[in-house]
């Protein structure tokens, strides 16, 4: 769902834990080499590296004596490197390989291959849910709707905690297939998609009755603040003189996308974000600019709004910039950054918490509309079909109409 929190990818940066880690795999297996980094570095106890080098040592001998299969050592070093990290307990902070890395940088840029779709976790089922198909992709052609929980990929299980996992065998060559479970209304139907080239956008847009403008927003990737500014300048052309902003079912993004899309609705020097990192040192993000939206908004919202997303939901409330309606987000207030390492893999870390402008704090907890509305049961797939339907945006526009 959350990539990392900004653009700025820091070159040849290692932090200690990897440090030690290669270390210890280079010296038990001597094979594989990285180069020299730069950055902090924090002091390791010597005994629990002798200790680590020890223990693979033995794993390596009792291999080569026994196993009947190849052994690929890189494959080997990737598989323990994500193990270690993965001991932390936090499914948030990963090690990608270089091809992981290259994956995510193509998806960040706009284009990748794949199925099309965006996806989360639903911690309370332990499931990877399905938050919306892109638009005119294999996924939406097929019949994928948001909701749908992934129960297989190519008949393999996978649970929420293993999404990542899951991820990475949705993608493939471009022209292959990939065939999923599907887990909708409690029955079963298996699906095989042709994996292509997917080119991204981040928002919609329309005029609505009552010359109300409407801008969903699917995710806060790069680019999604201009292509935000863009969509409204076109609404403005069009005569719209209220505002609705859709973030349902976006699972967040670049916290700089959403801080830019912020900058053009909020005062200038308001409060937009404040975060922590584990010595509690806080940075406070503000409003650089004058606002350049300056029209009455509602802020449409639902369970699967987090991170970049509740930052936006959380300023605007705070800010009393827009009317908030739905239901209560998501609860993801950690941010996530990203280091590439020299030899191209990365490693996304967990720095900071954040806490609206009025300091709430979010992880866990999400953020509760003004106006709580929930949708039917049999409308929560959100399609254009339904529109008026959809309870929620029927009392956005119902709220703006009242508005002057």
């Amino acid at each position: 769902m959350e990539k990392y929190n900004t653009q700025r990818i820091y070159k040849i940066i290692m932090l200690v834990i990897i440090t030690v880690i290669i270390t210890s795999l280079v010296t038990a297996f001597a094979t594989y080499q990285y180069m020299s980094t730069k950055g902090s570095m924090a002091s390791k106890s010597s005994n629990t590296i002798g200790s680590l080098e020890y223990t693979l040592s033995n794993f390596r001998s009792q291999l080569e004596r026994e196993y009947i299969g190849e052994i690929n050592d890189e494959e080997l070093i990737n598989g323990a490197i994500k193990g270690y990290i993965a001991g932390l307990g936090d499914p948030y902070t990963e090690y990608y390989t270089k091809e992981e890395m290259e994956d995510i940088m193509s998806e960040t840029t706009g284009n990748y291959i794949g199925i099309g779709i965006y996806m989360t976790v639903d911690l309370e089922r332990n499931a990877i849910i399905i938050l919306k198909p892109i638009e005119g992709s294999p996924a939406e052609e097929i019949g994928l709707q948001p909701g749908d929980i992934i129960t297989k990929v190519n008949g393999e299980e996978y649970t929420g905690e293993q999404m990542e996992e899951a991820s990475n065998k949705i993608k493939g060559e471009e022209g292959t297939k990939v065939t999923l479970e599907i887990l909708r209304d409690r029955e079963t139907k298996t699906v095989e998609i042709l994996r292509r080239k997917i080119l991204m956008t981040h928002t919609e847009a329309k005029v609505l009755e009552n010359n109300i403008g409407y801008i969903s927003i699917s995710d806060f990737e790069g680019g999604t603040a201009d292509e935000f500014k863009t969509k409204y300048e076109e609404l403005k052309k069009k005569g719209i003189t209220k505002l609705i902003i859709d973030i349902r079912n976006n699972g967040g993004g670049v916290v700089d996308e959403s801080i830019n899309v912020l900058d053009m609705i909020t005062e200038k020097d308001s409060t937009l974000l404040i975060t922590a990192d584990k010595n509690q040192k806080e940075e406070i993000i503000k409003s650089k600019h004058a606002p350049t939206i300056q029209i009455p908004i509602v802020l449409l919202m639902n369970e699967y709004s987090a991170s970049a997303s509740e930052i936006m939901a959380g300023a605007l409330k705070d800010n009393k910039k827009a009317t908030l309606v739905g239901t209560k987000t998501y609860g993801k207030g950690i941010i996530q950054s990203l280091y590439q390492l020299s030899d191209g893999s990365g490693l996304k870390i967990t720095t900071n918490e954040y806490f609206t402008p009025n300091r709430n704090s979010i992880h866990k907890i999400g953020i509760e509309p003004d106006i709580e509305v929930k949708l039917p049961e049999d409308e929560k797939t959100q399609t254009q079909d339904t529109e008026k339907e959809d309870t929620q945006l029927q009392k956005a526009i119902e709220i703006l109409k009242e508005t002057k």
